[in-house]
This record gives C-alpha cells, structure tokens and sequence, in this order.
C-alpha cells in the first residue's frame, strides 16, 4: 500500500483512482490507513464478494471506465512498470 501512497501524485495526474480492497472490518480498515497515512481509500469487503470477481491476495488491476480489466499484475506492483501501462492506455 505504501508502494501507492508514495507515488499517489503520478497516479492522480493520468486521473487514475486508487483503491484498497480487502476482508478486513472497517475499524481494521481506519487504524491501517491512519498508520500509513494512506490518502485513498480502503474498500470493506467482509462478505468477500468483491473478491469472489477478482482474485484474492496481493494483486493489482488497472480497470478502464467501463469496467473492463486492462491489465494484471500478481505480486508486489512495480509503479514505474503500472505507470507504463497507464500511458499505454491513455494512448489507445
């Protein structure tokens, strides 16, 4: 999540919104982003039903304005690597 929050500036100037997702409680949710101090938000996802649609664990997608998943990476996201394919698809 740091990863994230570190270059939140570079992902906010292709318009491309951050967002946290796990099974954690709201509560959990508040104390990690105020330890972070992450500036996006932290999806509550305790049913697990947006995680029965994507994959759990460590993954990052870039998904397009109509929902369509252009791109996923498995793993500790690489940012210079995400911001290439960001530019990737501005241009398409």
């Amino acid at each position: 999540m740091l990863a994230f929050q570190n270059h939140l500036e570079r992902f906010e100037k292709y318009n491309v919104q951050v967002l946290g997702v796990s099974s954690d409680s709201l509560e959990s949710h508040e104390k990690f982003a105020a330890r972070l101090k992450l500036e996006f938000p932290l999806v509550v996802d305790e049913d697990g039903d947006i995680q029965d649609e994507y994959d759990t664990g460590r993954v990052t997608y870039l998904i397009d304005r109509d929902g369509v998943i252009r791109y996923k990476y498995v793993g500790m996201p690489i940012i210079d690597q995400l911001i290439r394919e960001i530019e990737g698809l501005e241009g398409s």
